[in-house]
């Protein structure tokens, strides 16, 4: 019964949080914003935060920093090359499989 009761309130937390999240700009913000720098910051933030998460994961996702480093810089050559989602991410994980591969004959890992 002590689980259930945690669950329920770690929902209502979750919930709460994520309903403030929300809501607290429309409330602060409740003019047109007409500063460019404001405009320009609310522009980038959710690339930036995208980044922030995602960066750190490509590096600790494999069993090598190599290895995700090939991997993730296939993943940058492919898509400046502009090839699309699926063939940048299979080659992305190709490329780390390749090297843990290969650091595996070695005897690197």
């Amino acid at each position: 019964m002590a689980d259930f009761q945690y669950l329920c309130v770690s929902i209502a937390v979750m919930a709460v949080v994520t309903y403030l999240i929300r809501m607290l700009p429309l409330a602060a913000f409740r003019k047109k914003i007409k500063s460019k720098f404001a405009l320009n910051f609310l522009y980038y933030v959710p690339y930036a935060v995208l980044s922030a998460m995602t960066v750190p994961a490509i590096f600790y996702s494999s069993g090598s920093v190599i290895s995700a480093a090939v991997g993730c810089a296939a993943a940058i050559v492919l898509a400046l090359l502009e090839k699309g989602l699926l063939t940048v991410a299979v080659c992305a994980c190709a490329g780390v499989f390749v090297t843990e591969l290969i650091m595996r004959l070695m005897g690197a890992m």
